[in-house]
């Protein structure tokens, strides 16, 4: 079983390291979608050192929406990358697996098309050209993870908390929103911009723009707490915990909490209800916990 957890700095990537997670997930946010922060080819190497040194490994995002100006910059950052001995990279661009394939680096990548990934044939087909992984896309529902799961022979990765992403664009919407009606506010992660849904006025979908647009969240946080055990069961032990949007020392007691309920499942004392009532003490308030799609009929989703 792996837990995967997402950095915000290397002083929470060594945190969540201590705390036991297994894989760090950074990036640049140039070649990476939605990124909690944005680490330097330096920084990386640094993280990537500390992880190695404690026997943990790191993925580092290739997944943006990749343009010209990208792949001819694509080439130098993977160099960097395998050179630095990164032991994953996750991205879906056919171009971008293209150009790591006739790089011929030691630079395995986990395929991650974003919600395009939604069948075992898919997957195999990414296999075939090399892939080591796949990222699932988080619409999908319980039946149709552990379908998958059970139909292939690499590990799949599956949302176990954190946000959902549920519109992105790469134009900068707010930006443009902001200059028909005159005014000027800061549109970065930090600034806290939400919008809210029309009929519900206590409603908060966090917004923000960087360089890969804008992105917009649901109002919920994922949380498949309560089905850790089954989904372990299955043999979907691949886990993502996202800590994008979260407050940096509240995440990591969060993934702390993440392990210590994998700990529980593999010695067979895993008990629901506690993990879901210590999660539940963590999280923001401003922030529910739903299951997402995970509870949903496949038919009802399409």
């Amino acid at each position: 079983m792996e837990i995967i957890a997402t950095a915000d700095s290397i002083i929470q990537a060594e945190k969540l390291l201590r705390a036991g997670v297994d894989r760090l997930y950074l990036g640049n946010s140039q070649f990476g979608l939605r990124l909690p922060y944005s680490f330097s080819v330096e920084e990386l190497r640094e993280i990537v050192h500390l992880a190695h040194q404690k026997g943990k490994k790191v993925t580092v995002a290739v997944n943006s929406l990749m343009h010209n100006e990208h792949m001819e910059l694509l080439p130098e950052f993977l160099e960097q990358l395998a050179e630095m001995k990164v032991d994953t990279v996750a991205c879906g661009d056919p171009g971008a697996i293209m150009l790591l394939t006739e790089m011929d680096k030691p630079l395995p990548f986990i395929y991650d098309a974003q919600t395009f990934v939604t069948s075992a044939e898919q997957i195999s087909f990414w296999e075939k050209q090399g892939a080591v992984g796949a990222v699932l896309a988080r619409e999908l529902t319980e039946v149709e993870i552990k379908s998958i799961t059970k139909s292939l022979s690499i590990p799949v990765e599956v949302l176990v908390y954190g946000p959902t992403c549920i519109h992105q664009s790469k134009r900068k919407l707010v930006t443009n929103y902001q200059r028909i009606v005159e005014m000027e506010d800061d549109t970065s992660k930090e600034r806290g911009l939400y919008l809210r849904e029309p009929n519900d006025e206590t409603s908060q979908l966090p917004i923000y723009e960087d360089e890969s647009g804008t992105h917009i969240f649901a109002s919920e946080d994922i949380s498949l707490v309560p089905y850790l055990a089954d989904l372990y069961a299955s043999g979907c032990r691949t886990w993502k915990l996202d800590g994008v949007l979260a407050e940096s020392d509240n995440f990591v007691q969060i993934a702390a909490l993440f392990v210590e309920a994998k700990e529980a499942i593999v010695e067979k004392r895993f008990v629901p209800e506690y993990f879901v009532n210590k999660l539940t003490e963590l999280q923001p308030k401003t922030r529910k916990l739903d299951a997402g799609f995970y509870l949903k009929n496949p038919d009802d989703v399409k």
